[in-house]
């Protein structure tokens, strides 16, 4: 699709995460949300409704439809495969939410869709958008950091049973894969493996700690051995009243850079320089690479909101933009089926660690 025609998306699953791919969309020049479906028909025809487009009857309809370019999944994470290979052998490009998957399995059969039929695919993983991520991923990259000693993680959020209650699907290994680690603290995975590196090893420990009726656990804790030498510990948890900022933190022999809630909180030379909160707009503008109008429209407004939720989502569309792009100029979306793929191995890898 190497012109400049309008590109026209479905989304599948209409529930909570699905309103920030159709508000994304809304704002991105040159695309339009034509369809929805869901399962849950009252559903679907009141989020048609509120994003003013249309109902299609069944999934099949919706993947016969001739004028859908792109479909976003954004149903129970156990069911992206079945969608996204029937979307793509129907001719359709895929976004997926995450998890990519639950399995490796299952992830290999949406790579194997994805060869044989040529489209476009790609995992969401917005955060690799935040200005906060790009600027530490510069700094390593420019090896300004040195050699990467230590990168640990942590999200510490907390859920009230309720939300396990709210759908037959929440916490159960067929549909959500895995609890804290595989839904939650999926997105951390990916900018652990996106800025420490390959992973050599990984040890772990998981429990049911603090809720009922799940099959799954709500506290993980991880300790990391990468390629590259460094180690780190990665803990995820759902348990941990009321909930904390998600932290990152890379440690080098040249510096250290610490993300706290999608925000740069220090990034420290030891040839000097130091950047902090306030000073990282002016940096990212210097170092970054690449980096898209959107994703500092994005910071800048991130830096001057009240409320941080007012601009949820912000890094969705950017990641979108980024699929739209590949698709009007032949080339390919930043994160790759394959990448997506490798998050849940590594979250696989921590269960079957905690199982022995």
């Amino acid at each position: 699709m190497k012109d400049h025609s309008e590109i026209r998306f479905a989304i599948v699953g209409c529930g909570v995460i699905a309103p920030t791919h159709a508000a994304a969309l809304s704002r991105i020049e040159g695309v339009r949300l034509v369809s929805v479906f869901d399962t849950n028909l009252t559903r679907a025809t009141e989020f048609a409704r509120k994003f003013d487009t249309e109902t299609s009857p069944n999934s099949a309809a919706l993947f016969a439809r001739d004028d859908i370019d792109v479909v976003s999944v954004c149903t129970p994470s156990g069911t992206h495969a079945d969608i996204a290979v029937r979307a793509m052998n129907a001719g359709k490009h895929v976004i997926v939410e995450k998890p990519m998957e639950v399995t490796p399995e299952a992830c290999d059969r949406i790579i194997e869709a994805q060869r044989n039929t040529g489209k476009l695919f790609t995992v969401i993983s917005q955060h690799r958008w935040d200005r906060a991520t790009q600027i530490v991923k510069d700094a390593i990259v420019m090896g300004k950091l040195g050699r990467i000693l230590l990168a640990d993680a942590t999200v510490k959020w907390f859920r009230k049973q309720s939300y396990y209650d709210s759908g037959d699907w929440r916490g159960t290994w067929e549909m959500d894969g895995g609890g804290a680690l595989m839904n939650q603290g999926v997105h951390t995975v990916d900018l652990l493996l996106w800025l420490a590196g390959e992973v050599e090893s990984i040890t772990a420990k998981t429990r049911l700690a603090a809720h009922e009726r799940i099959e799954v656990e709500d506290l993980a804790v991880a300790l990391i051995e990468y390629k590259s030498g460094a180690v780190g510990t990665l803990t995820a948890t759902t348990a941990t009243y009321p909930g904390f900022p998600v932290r990152i933190g890379i440690y080098g022999t040249e510096g250290s850079a610490v993300i706290e809630g999608d925000r740069l909180r220090a990034l420290t030379l030891t040839n000097g320089e130091t950047y902090t909160e306030e000073g990282a707009a002016a940096h990212a503008l210097s170092v970054a690479q690449g980096g898209s109008a959107s994703v500092e429209k994005e910071a800048q407004t991130r830096e001057t909101s009240a409320d941080p939720g007012a601009v949820w989502g912000d890094s969705h569309q950017s990641q979108i933009e980024d699929f739209v792009q590949a698709l009007r100029t032949g080339g390919s979306p930043l994160i790759s089926a394959e990448e997506g793929k490798r998050a849940v191995e590594f979250v696989c890898s921590v269960y079957a660690s905690a199982k022995r």
